[in-house]
């Protein structure tokens, strides 16, 4: 396996977000894409990249607590900035994977000298991949272009080891109340950015659907104590385990 090895998907999806990008400010360059999630404090999207960073810190903590060998799959890894930190945790190997071969190219390009961090263009859902080989399977920021939660956990649980675990951050889970006007929101901000279209492959999960599953809450930010720390980070980080 290299960093090149990939499986021909449709690039629709991957032209209209890709412009999308452009246009939000989101395509970074190759020495920016290096220090991510760091970036100066002008960035207009500092911000929410000092959330992610947070997210990434009790992630890799976490990982490192388990102290032992890891292979690690992390699902819709873009530019692989968070699969790169992943790859500092000791004896840990780490595949990224994306059906955005501009993305998934420049990560295999800027992180090429990193021995056990690998990147290929393929979709979970193919079958490439043989049962029961990951230790960790990592969703940041990327369940949400999943149209059946049900179908992909049930994917990445077909993958996991015994004991392995699936983690899911950066990414908004709704109450059922909170579904429609959540699918509204994002309907007009695609309609106003000129990418209607997109909208079609942004879905919106909820917690009920999470029930039945063997999952935790590792970071709730509706919780009494992170409300009082007044935490600014929006996003649950969901643990599955096999």
């Amino acid at each position: 396996m290299t960093n090149s090895d990939t499986h021909i998907i449709s690039g629709d999806f991957e032209k209209l977000y890709m412009q999308l990008r452009e246009k939000e400010g989101r395509v970074y360059s190759d020495k920016e894409v290096v220090t991510l999630p760091d970036l100066y404090e002008t960035h207009p999207h500092y911000s929410e990249w000092r959330m992610r960073k947070q997210s990434c810190q009790k992630l890799i903590s976490y990982l490192h607590k388990q102290q032992t060998p890891l292979k690690i799959l992390e699902v819709g890894c873009g530019n692989g900035w968070l699969a790169h930190q992943l790859a500092d945790v000791p004896g840990s190997k780490v595949i990224g994977t994306d059906i955005n071969f501009t993305e998934l190219q420049q990560a295999a390009k800027v992180f090429k000298e990193l021995p056990n961090l690998h990147f290929i263009y393929t979709d979970i859902e193919s079958g490439l991949f043989e049962e029961r080989q990951f230790d960790i399977i990592v969703f940041a920021a990327s369940i949400q272009y999943f149209s059946s939660l049900n179908k992909i956990i049930g994917e990445s649980m077909r993958l996991l080891k015994p004991n392995g675990e699936i983690h899911i951050i950066d990414s908004h889970f709704y109450s059922l109340t909170e579904l429609n006007a959540a699918k509204q929101r994002s309907l007009l901000y695609y309609q106003s950015a000129g990418f209607p279209e997109l909208a079609d492959w942004y879905f919106h999960h909820s917690f009920d659907e999470l029930r039945q599953f063997d999952y935790s809450t590792l970071y709730d930010p509706q919780s009494v104590f992170n409300r009082f720390l007044q935490n600014k980070n929006p996003f649950p980080w969901i643990r599955i385990q096999q």
